[in-house]
């Protein structure tokens, strides 16, 4: 029952499993350090001159004057295509939480039983980074509807592992599989997905490929009604213990906004990360927003956008 309110791994091939725990000798820590290190030391001096492309936005950065954008990663596109804002769009970063949207993608596409029932075991104890979760292990259930509703809405880790788990007969390494093919489906060319939850900072993608995902995600009506919500109610024990869940995404919760498609984003290794799509000024913007060191940052970012076109500043170019 759901009451609603106002409102990794050595390479792509093997995916991140709680139970897996490579050595500091290992492969996995090798691939670790060659492929994401060094980028992130790239990565403090820029681009290296790289031009942007995104379909039929322009292909150089653009960074209007009085638009105070504070995440070092950044890019704003209007519903016709047009940039309004972009900064180290094809800087290819950890991803965190945001992974979540393809993961619900994945689950959509596999088109499975959203009523099944769900048990969190101990395959989904997060390892990795030891994120807590409220869904006790042995003892909740949810139906799979609710379960991806809790993955999406308040970023449960456990939530998002069980629907890799159990969407697809080879569990988690086919659903990996499966959010790499629709990623390579959609044209996103700079993206690799280890795990279903985000918590593998081997999850990288670019701000251009997000804008993508985003555009995506916002075609399924599950994600858009989820990811927009407020808060919710679920009872995933059997002595109907009621479990709170609020949207991560505080924009959302303020009712100041008007957002379709929401998902927010944190490990040390990504900083603090937050796609939307939403309408303003008469627009429909997907914003993508990665690597904010301030935990306010991208809320605050996206705030200044809305205000600085409320203002009548919005000018766009293709």
């Amino acid at each position: 029952m759901l009451v609603a309110t106002a409102c990794a791994t050595d390479s792509s091939e093997r995916a991140y499993s709680s139970t897996y725990h490579p050595s500091p000798s290992s492969q996995a820590v090798s691939t670790y350090r060659s492929s994401y290190q060094p980028a992130r030391r790239l990565n403090q001096f820029g681009d290296s001159g790289r031009i942007d492309r995104l379909d039929r936005i322009e292909r150089v950065d653009r960074m209007p004057a009085g638009l105070d954008i504070r995440t070092p990663s950044a890019v704003v596109v209007d519903d016709r295509g047009n940039r309004i804002y972009a900064r180290n769009t094809r800087r290819v970063r950890p991803i965190a939480s945001v992974t979540k949207l393809m993961t619900a993608m994945v689950v959509l596409d596999a088109r499975v039983s959203m009523k099944t029932p769900i048990s969190i075991i101990e395959q989904d104890r997060d390892t990795l980074k030891n994120s807590r979760s409220r869904l006790r292990i042995g003892k909740a259930m949810l139906p799979r509807d609710q379960m991806m509703m809790v993955a999406l809405m308040s970023s449960d880790n456990r939530a998002a592992h069980a629907l890799s788990r159990t969407t697809f007969r080879g569990g988690t390494q086919a659903f990996v599989r499966a959010m790499n093919r629709k990623a390579k489906a959609l044209g996103m060319k700079s993206t690799t997905f280890v795990d279903a939850t985000g918590l593998n900072p081997l999850n990288r993608s670019t701000a251009e490929d997000l804008v993508k995902m985003v555009r995506a995600a916002s075609r399924y009506a599950f994600i858009r009604k989820t990811t927009s919500r407020g808060e919710m109610i679920v009872y995933p024990f059997a002595n109907g213990t009621p479990l709170t869940y609020r949207n991560t995404n505080r924009l959302v919760r303020s009712g100041d906004w008007s957002i379709d498609v929401s998902k927010t984003g944190f490990i040390n290794e990504a900083g603090r990360c937050l796609v939307m799509q939403a309408n303003i000024a008469g627009r429909r913007l997907t914003i993508v927003l990665l690597g904010a060191s301030g935990k306010l940052t991208p809320m605050a970012d996206s705030t200044r956008l809305r205000d600085w076109m409320l203002a009548g500043n919005y000018t766009a170019s293709r």
